[in-house]
């Protein structure tokens, strides 16, 4: 045997070593998650039904508490985590971030106030103080218990890989009448929204396509529509068109 044939027998051998060692350490599992920061937003008159149905009365609407299971997401540069992507095996691929959630979610429900016939006013405090005297006849205080989207790959199709999006709200409402420490009115509204609809474009589950480009405008979908489900509930509007307010 010469002598480069014997360097080429060493080369091979040394090459065949260095991808077992790769295998071994991994060298093919998935990259890290990337990042995305989302925005999430109300969207005004997209729910009807309730639009100037209520008395012209005032509300002053607080700050939203993000109550959520944290140990379900975190944050990034104090940007709360609202959902993730997933590849068709389950891998997370990317992490997703909103602005805080806590003013979004405020002047969705003052957008959905002023829709209902109420008007508004966005406070710079997050907790009710009974016993004080406001100019407004109502105050309501708002909790995110939920506020979750996730975008998932799942089997290409024809056209390519297909994508689904669920996006998850639940809030929890409480209205009082200044000064008493009593709410007035508390109730939870909730939306769970798909996109593309199962079914919504009679095509398999394969061909459907999504009507939205991001996983936050899912998101804001269902936003929109849970806090559109607190001015949509008859006893609320009931109790308001009931209640016998004099003017201060």
């Amino acid at each position: 045997m010469g002598q480069a044939e014997s360097g080429r027998i060493a080369l091979l051998a040394a090459s065949l070593l260095f991808l077992a060692g790769c295998a071994t350490i991994g060298l093919g599992t998935p990259p890290p998650a990337t990042t995305s920061t989302q925005t999430l937003e109300y969207y005004p008159f997209q729910v009807k039904g309730y639009q100037n149905s209520y008395p012209h009365r005032s509300v002053l609407v607080l700050i939203a508490t993000d109550t959520r299971d944290q140990t379900e997401g975190g944050s990034l540069d104090g940007n709360p985590q609202i959902g993730i992507a997933v590849d068709k095996d389950g891998t997370i691929t990317q992490r997703l971030y909103s602005q805080p959630l806590g003013p979004i979610v405020q002047q969705a429900i003052a957008h959905a106030s002023d829709e209902a016939g109420l008007t508004a006013t966005a406070s710079t405090e997050a907790f009710y103080k009974a016993g004080a005297k406001l100019p407004q006849e109502y105050v309501l205080v708002s909790k995110v218990r939920r506020c979750w989207v996730k975008k998932s790959r799942g089997a290409d199709g024809r056209f390519g890989p297909v994508w689904r999006t669920a996006a998850d709200v639940v809030l929890d409402v409480e209205i009082y009448k200044p000064p008493f420490s009593v709410p007035f009115w508390a109730g939870t509204t909730a939306d769970t929204y798909y996109d593309p609809p199962v079914g919504s474009f009679g095509l398999g589950a394969e061909d459907e396509a999504g009507i939205y480009d991001e996983p936050g405008q899912v998101l804001s979908v269902a936003m929109t529509r849970a806090v559109a489900g607190i001015y949509r509930r008859s006893d609320l509007r009931d109790l308001m068109l009931e209640d016998d307010i004099h003017p201060h």
